[in-house]
């Protein structure tokens, strides 16, 4: 029940979120500080030119339809010298490859994009190798690029100009409610039947002692099988 709490609470930031105008990127995001709880999905703006040679490639990904992919993040450099970490998309890829194949180019010079401000990925799975994650975190890339950025990531919704080849772009997620309430019942539902068959339990030990101590129930002499087929011709076994 407290998760379906927390998924209302997400679920309301996120609609009062998506209902604001686009903000500029510095007016959001600090450098190399976290985003705030309820700036998540914010609608941010930035202009600057793209880092292209500091292109991550973040592995296993997957599509709305669960096809395997890798998302590509490109740093945007912005006039003040610090970084947007962009997500410009999905990119689908053959499994039985180790090659994602061609990545398309970002906008070449002077660039504004318009995305949705997330929360940088935790744990080790962040870690950069080779220009390469398996979850995204500024601070990470920051120190595999030699770039300040600032907190947090944004997936993108729109480029100008519009790139040649564009990626898949990431929709905001589902906001209904979930299955948490019907979990929770489950849980309740569990708990009571598990007191019910303890209580049955220890009321049958009461009352008839110990299962192995109680003594073993004399067999039922088998019944002598009769019949009217002649023995010649009874099933044998």
């Amino acid at each position: 029940f407290g998760r379906l709490e927390d998924r209302k609470q997400s679920n309301a930031i996120i609609r009062a979120n998506e209902a604001r105008a686009p903000a500029p990127v510095d007016a959001v995001l600090a450098r190399s500080e976290p985003v705030e709880e309820d700036q998540e999905w914010r609608r941010v703006t930035a202009t600057g030119t793209y880092d292209a040679a500091s292109t991550i490639i973040v592995r296993y990904r997957s599509g709305p339809s669960g096809e395997p992919g890798v998302d590509i993040v490109v740093p945007l450099v912005t006039p003040s010298g610090t970084a947007l970490v962009v997500d410009r998309g999905f990119l689908q890829i053959d499994t039985r490859s180790a090659d994602i194949g061609d990545v398309p180019p970002a906008p070449a010079g002077e660039v504004t994009v318009t995305g949705w401000v997330r929360v940088d990925g935790t744990g080790s799975s962040t870690e950069v190798e080779d220009l390469s994650a398996r979850a995204i975190n500024s601070q990470r890339i920051a120190e595999a690029i030699g770039r300040p950025t600032f907190g947090g990531f944004v997936d993108l919704t729109a480029e100008d100009p519009d790139p040649g080849s564009p990626l898949l772009l990431r929709e905001l997620p589902d906001l209904d409610n979930g299955p948490h309430f019907f979990y929770g019942l489950q849980w309740w539902f569990f708990g009571v039947l598990a007191l019910f068959g303890f209580g049955y339990l220890a009321y049958d030990e009461l009352r008839r002692g110990p299962r192995g101590e109680r003594p073993h129930r004399p067999q039922r002499p088998q019944r002598e099988r009769r019949t009217n087929v002649p023995a010649a011709y009874q099933r044998k076994g």
